[in-house]
């Protein structure tokens, strides 16, 4: 999904006031910023955080919080990559027609 914030996905579909939205960083690496439609100065307070941030965050929750917010079930790579890849896919698309 898109809107004027940038692409990205619901983190938990249950709970569609919260959003992640990726990006791809001047690296190429891919950053995350939540979004949450209750609290909203955390997109204020929380700026872009890379895959390294979300790794450091893994290892040290461990196992101590509630497994569905936990980082990895937020901060998810493999959907980011995949939303990534469509909308470079698509800018491709448009610039050759």
């Amino acid at each position: 999904m898109e809107d004027a914030n940038g692409i990205y996905y619901y983190p938990n579909p249950t709970l569609p006031q919260v959003r992640v939205y990726v990006r791809r960083g001047e690296d190429g690496s891919i950053e995350f910023r939540m979004w949450d439609a209750e609290h909203e100065d955390v997109w204020e307070k929380h700026g872009w955080i890379s895959m390294e941030v979300v790794n450091a965050a893994i290892e040290m929750f461990g196992s101590a919080h509630d497994s569905s917010w936990h980082p990895e079930a937020i901060y998810d790579a493999t959907v980011a990559e995949s939303l990534l890849q469509d909308q470079e896919n698509r800018a491709k698309k448009a610039g050759k027609a």
